[in-house]
């Protein structure tokens, strides 16, 4: 281990002072809550692609992504290709389109605030409801990039798990505290970058350290043949294949990765970014199964088991390499959790700011004010999140499964149908949106035969019916300047019209 090393000290605390110094940068920049939570909408492509897909990704990608092909092998590229599938279709067909909508609807800055807007909902149910989603989730979910910190300065530094959480947990708050979106982004883009070089170096450096690409597929068959058969997923019959491809259905509904969408300067740069994202995410992904089914031969015949399999991107660096390059790939890791965890204490911070203090609590706060109690609320929620994340059973892939299930299903079916039915009604909404959380939660606890399939599918699913139903249901139906804004988005949609001043008027409740 390196674990006395000082040049991979150095170079973590290299890396740790840069991302700070862009949270600084930022500070000095950040006027009103607009910048603070969205950036004012000025993001160009590639700082849009990467930091959606770094946000994403996250120290699953290094870890839990890695562990699983560790054990199961090929059977785990059909949660790969379920997830890239799943990116594209959202950059696709939602990115351009929620970016346009939620500029005409009163220039919402948040999920929450736009699905009030959306549905012209004066009573603030929506809003407010999905902000308390918003944090319930994102609790679990900061929470796995916490675990994953510590897991990695534990297991680099044999730091105690304990203090490596602490020092993991205030890296992160320093620079989102300061920052804001803008900090959050561009720290997202250079560590989206430090990511895919990491990914792709490992597994071809440890090939070559076998003697090649044949000697490797040889050692592997000679393990379990199994290990590179992707059809065993079909061994105990559809469920975790369909569970697996399901994961794909998450990325409509990631408020995180959503408000990037938002945040690009102008819905004609959607196309070159879904290009530079798309191509991350499909060489991110197919090197993560990688690392993990090479790793297992690497360490043959040292088996790491269930418990230690997360680590395996870390035990191949320090195995492989020297000091200082190693230093320079397991920051990539930290970049993993930093990328994600940043961006969901952001989000999370904002639904407390913007949909429950300034509505239910202080109407009439300043900007400045709101600042600084988003900054607050990222310091109390990083430390809820920390007092979940003590436990060092906690495993990083279960963590982000059950916050993906979450979101997937409380917020997909809503985002879609709010883009693509103009019938969509406010109750059609609020019921799809409790339905998908509850039925997350509820499957969450049960466990056997039909109830061993990811959570997300009877969630998303049961959601879409839902808001369908209640939405028919409503005789009345939507209003009409509601139908006229619908319609007003897909003309401009389809025809590539400007967005003017009087389209983004605030919509007063």
């Amino acid at each position: 281990m390196v674990s006395d090393n000082f040049s991979i000290v150095l170079v973590f605390a290299a890396y740790l002072l840069f991302m700070i110094a862009i949270g600084v940068l930022y500070y000095r920049k950040t006027e009103n809550l607009a910048d603070y939570i969205l950036g004012g909408r000025k993001l160009n492509s590639w700082v849009t692609a990467l930091s959606a897909q770094a946000s994403d990704m996250s120290g699953w990608l290094l870890l839990g992504l890695p562990g699983y092909a560790y054990l199961s092998g090929m059977e785990s590229i059909w949660l790969a290709l379920g997830l890239a599938a799943g990116t594209y279709l959202n950059w696709k067909f939602v990115a351009k389109k929620l970016r346009q909508y939620t500029q005409i609807a009163g220039d919402s800055i948040t999920i929450p605030v736009y699905f009030e807007n959306r549905f012209r909902d004066k009573s603030h149910a929506l809003r407010i409801i999905s902000s308390i989603l918003i944090l319930v989730f994102f609790l679990l979910y900061t929470s796995s990039g916490l675990v994953a910190g510590g897991k990695l300065f534990n297991t680099v530094f044999e730091i105690p798990y304990q203090q490596a959480l602490l020092i993991g947990a205030l890296v992160i708050i320093s620079y989102t505290f300061l920052g804001g979106f803008m900090a959050v982004c561009w720290t997202d883009f250079f560590q989206g970058m430090l990511m895919a070089c990491a990914i792709v170096f490992v597994p071809l450096a440890a090939m070559k350290g076998i003697g090649g690409y044949g000697s490797t597929v040889s050692l592997i068959e000679s393990i379990d043949p199994q290990l590179l058969n992707p059809w065993t997923a079909l061994a105990g019959g559809a469920i975790p294949l369909v569970s697996n491809l399901a994961w794909g259905l998450g990325y409509f509904g990631m408020p995180h990765i959503l408000v990037r969408f938002m945040a690009i300067e102008s819905p004609d740069k959607i196309k070159q970014a879904r290009i530079i994202a798309m191509v991350w995410v499909i060489v991110s992904l197919f090197f993560a199964v990688a690392i993990g089914i090479i790793g297992r031969a690497y360490l043959h015949p040292e088996f790491l088991g269930a418990a230690g399999s997360e680590t395996i991107f870390m035990v191949m660096v320090n195995t492989i390499f020297t000091p200082i390059v190693a230093g320079i790939l397991l920051a990539a890791i930290l970049a993993a959790i930093m990328s994600t965890a940043d961006s969901q204490l952001l989000v999370a911070a904002s639904a407390f700011t913007e949909d429950i203090y300034r509505i239910a609590m202080k109407k009439s706060a300043s900007e400045k004010e709101l600042v600084w109690m988003g900054r607050f609320a990222v310091i109390v929620i990083s430390a809820i999140a920390y007092l979940i994340a003590r436990d060092p059973n906690n495993s990083v892939m279960g963590l982000v499964s059950y916050a993906w299930a979450g979101f997937g299903a409380a917020f997909g079916p809503v985002i879609l149908f709010s883009l693509f039915w103009r019938k969509t009604t406010r109750n059609g909404a609020l019921g799809g949106m409790v339905v998908g959380g509850l039925v997350v939660i509820i499957w969450k606890q049960l466990s056997g035969g039909i109830f061993d399939l990811y959570e997300i599918v009877p969630g998303f699913f049961l959601s879409c019916i839902t808001i369908y139903t209640l939405s028919i249901l409503d005789k009345e139906g939507p209003a009409k300047e509601i139908l006229k804004e619908f319609d007003r988005v897909n003309h401009i949609a389809l025809h590539g019209k400007t967005i003017h001043r009087e389209d983004t008027e605030p919509f007063e409740t």
